[in-house]
């Protein structure tokens, strides 16, 4: 299926179940993050904004998780050609210190009253300092490139463990915001009882992995934006080692 078609489908759903005319806003992870580090396909996302527009919905993008150049670009939206009319910011915002933020086109922000947006943590200057930090790190370290090299590698090494081990399904994700699909074999039935396996093998070695998707079916990957080439060489070995031991 399309992106288009699969818009048309989420479009239907949207329409059928609540009404264009009873929808104040359409809230989109572009990249799901625990549903399971889904990819959508290209031209999924352009015509949800087109039809939230033809609508009057407000389009936003969730990037508490998958932003801050974790994918390669300041906010994972960039790589689809859409520009949202709000963003939602936080984790790696601060560098993990408690702290969000909303950033939208301003006859949206504007309508706010005074005291109309706020947190219990809100305004935090220690918080606050670190976002500054971060930003500072992201041009001075070239965060965005170091994303891109990080998929290269790392998914090169995944898709070679996934040309060895036919319960792999697929490599996905972008920048340094990596997952496998694991199925049992000839199937796409999901496999979480192996997932699980693989998982407490890595561990005993050494690697700490995640589970991800709504069924466990997959194990993600959030490394440091500054991890070498060769410390995912090894992460790729263990692996290597803990689908051998389990399958």
């Amino acid at each position: 299926m399309s992106g288009t078609e699969a818009a048309k489908r989420t479009i239907a759903y949207l329409e059928k179940t609540a009404g264009a005319e009873d929808l104040a806003c359409l809230v989109v992870e572009p990249i799901q993050g625990e549903g399971g580090f889904i990819v959508p396909a290209d031209g999924y996302l352009p015509a949800l904004a087109e039809w939230c527009r033809a609508n009057g919905i407000v389009f936003i993008a969730d990037e508490v998780q998958a932003g801050m150049a974790r994918t390669g670009t300041m906010f994972s939206i960039e790589q689809f050609g859409v520009t949202p009319d709000i963003v939602l910011s936080a984790k790696g915002i601060a560098g993990g210190l408690p702290l969000a933020g909303i950033t939208g086109r301003a006859e949206i922000m504007d309508k706010s009253q005074p005291g109309g947006l706020g947190g219990t943590f809100g305004g935090n200057p220690v918080s606050c300092a670190a976002a500054v930090a971060v930003f500072e790190q992201i041009e001075e370290l070239d965060l965005l490139a170091e994303a891109k090299r990080i998929e290269e590698t790392f998914g090169a090494g995944l898709r070679g463990l996934q040309a060895k081990y036919n319960c792999i399904a697929e490599v996905r994700g972008k920048g340094a915001m990596l997952a496998i699909e694991i199925v049992k074999p000839g199937t796409l039935e999901a496999d979480s009882d192996l997932v699980a396996n693989v998982i407490a093998a890595a561990a005993q070695r050494g690697v700490l992995l995640l589970s991800t998707g709504a069924y466990n079916q997959g194990i993600r990957f959030l490394p440091s934006l500054k991890m070498g080439d060769e410390l995912i060489h090894d992460v790729i070995s263990v692996l290597d080692e803990a689908f051998a031991a389990s399958v």
